[in-house]
């Protein structure tokens, strides 16, 4: 089984590159499974529900977040209504929409999709490494048989410990984010396939998507500003797991980044 991880969708420029260039990439891989980060996908940061219908008609098949999950109010009753559409599983239940698993029913395997946030430099959530055991825990009772984990995080070393942490448990576990795609993918030592940070889907003459001018005035100045997407050439930044279905182990992983 193939599953495809595409990095942080960035503005309009990110959905429409992948609109382009998805369709030919699931035919030449022999993609089975699809899941994107979609936090970032509108244009002024968040996500929408017609940029997460955009997102699936373009053939995404599970959309992961982050930290801007619920920026845009409209986006409330989105993540209750449409399971295929996760927030990170350590916000509270009881006070935030959505859930933070979702589970693909392919007719000779059910593949558990898993959303989590790091805390470091990240907002107090509950902490990802219990919140990774309840949600494991879970897949397993809804007979999942392939788990597979969206870790939003800042750090590296809290990435890289959570990959640790969950090896053999689970099928695959990647990184978000950073919107830079680290050179670092791998089988770990009892199979699960890793990778620190995908990447991004966006314009590559940017500062993680945002006009550089705009981040260089931010740094320089000590002053806000506001946060415009740049324009011009896109690149899609993504990975592939190749996943045994009988062991549930990663045999293969492949980065890659189109333009």
């Amino acid at each position: 089984m193939n599953i495809l991880a595409i990095g942080d969708i960035v503005g309009l420029n990110g959905c429409d590159f992948l609109r382009e260039k998805l369709p030919g990439l699931k035919r030449v891989k022999g993609i089975d499974v699809v899941i994107a980060n979609g936090e970032n996908s509108a244009n002024g940061n968040g996500i929408t529900p017609s940029g997460a219908e955009h997102i699936f008609t373009s053939g995404v098949d599970v959309i992961t977040t982050g930290n801007h999950a619920f920026r845009r109010k409209e986006m409330y009753d989105y993540y209750d209504e449409n399971e295929f559409i996760i927030r990170p599983a350590n916000f509270p239940d009881s006070t935030t929409p959505g859930r933070g698993m979702t589970v693909i029913d392919l007719g000779r395997t059910r593949v558990a999709v898993i959303n989590i946030m790091g805390v470091s430099y990240m907002e107090p959530l509950e902490c990802p490494f219990k919140t990774a055991d309840r949600l494991i825990k879970k897949a397993q009772q809804e007979y999942a048989d392939i788990i597979v984990v969206d870790f939003h995080a800042e750090a590296t070393g809290e990435k890289k410990a959570m990959g640790y942490y969950l090896d053999g448990r689970v099928s695959c576990i990647f990184g978000t984010h950073t919107h830079v795609q680290t050179a670092d993918e791998q089988i770990l030592p009892s199979g699960t396939g890793y990778i620190t940070d995908v990447g991004m889907t966006g314009t590559y003459n940017s500062v993680l998507g945002v006009k550089p001018e705009i981040i260089i005035a931010k740094l320089k100045d000590k002053l806000p500003q506001r946060f415009d997407w740049a324009d011009g050439e896109s690149k899609l930044d993504c990975v592939i797991f190749t996943v045994d279905e009988k062991t549930k182990k990663t045999t293969a992983v492949e980065r890659i980044e189109l333009r």
